[in-house]
């Protein structure tokens, strides 16, 4: 199970790392992103690329493409930091993919590459990753405390999002987007995906606490199985 759980991170990790790609020549070329269906080319290159990396879609699979990466040097990895940026990960791509798929999908109608990327980005990315930890784990993993730290960078991104756009005028999602909602709806909206990613976060720390994991068990059996082999003394 370890080697399947390296191999579904590698393809995870390739599905990303594919979309990251195709997605950077698109917007030198100016070619549609994943995120809106266009790019504004009256902007710099240097513009275009800042705000690629600010959106919340990109800036979540670049986190489960570091996460994917070291789960392929080593599955059963662990850690204080690294606890926290496993659920991180889980919880910030999952609501990637719910808020794609019920808030912009319906907005944008993609075609070509930026419709192949969107793939990868909003379909492939967030439920392998949920599968595959859901699936290979290792659990339980997760603390309260895990969950509070978790929600650190997601706060941060809105902060930024917020201060950035009050002194730009570019929001990279339209339900942020002050200059046509006003400040005050685009409050609410942050604060209803806030309750959601909250309502996430609770059921993925059930889920890690009373749902068996088969690399901990693999773990367990190895242990066991070490434990009952006789040592033989050096010859």
């Amino acid at each position: 199970m370890i080697t399947a759980s390296r191999i579904t991170h590698f393809l995870l990790a390739v599905v990303i790392g594919v979309s990251l790609v195709i997605q950077m020549i698109l917007v030198v070329t100016g070619g549609a992103d994943a995120r809106s269906g266009g790019v504004d080319m009256s902007v710099d290159l240097g513009v275009r690329m800042a705000r690629i990396f600010s959106a919340f879609t990109i800036l979540s699979n670049i986190i489960v493409l570091v996460m994917a990466i070291l789960i392929v040097r080593n599955p059963l990895r662990d850690g204080r930091f690294w606890r926290v940026l496993r659920l991180d990960a889980l919880l910030s791509i999952v609501i990637t993919g719910v808020v794609y798929a019920v808030v912009l999908a319906p907005q944008v109608n993609l075609t070509g590459w930026a419709f192949v990327i969107t793939i990868g980005f909003h379909y492939i990315s967030p439920w392998l990753t949920l599968g595959a930890w859901l699936f290979f784990g290792p659990r339980p993993r997760f603390t309260w405390s895990t969950v509070a730290w978790a929600f650190v960078w997601p706060t941060a991104w809105v902060l930024f999002t917020f201060i950035r756009g009050g002194i730009t005028g570019w929001y990279p999602y339209p339900f942020l987007d002050v200059t046509k909602i006003g400040f005050g709806a685009a409050a609410v909206d942050s604060l209803l995906i806030l309750v959601v990613a909250i309502v996430f976060a609770v059921l993925l720390k059930l889920v890690d606490r009373f749902l068996p994991a088969v690399l901990r068990d693999a773990a367990a059996t190895h242990g066991a199985e070490a434990a009952r082999s006789p040592v033989r003394p050096p010859r």
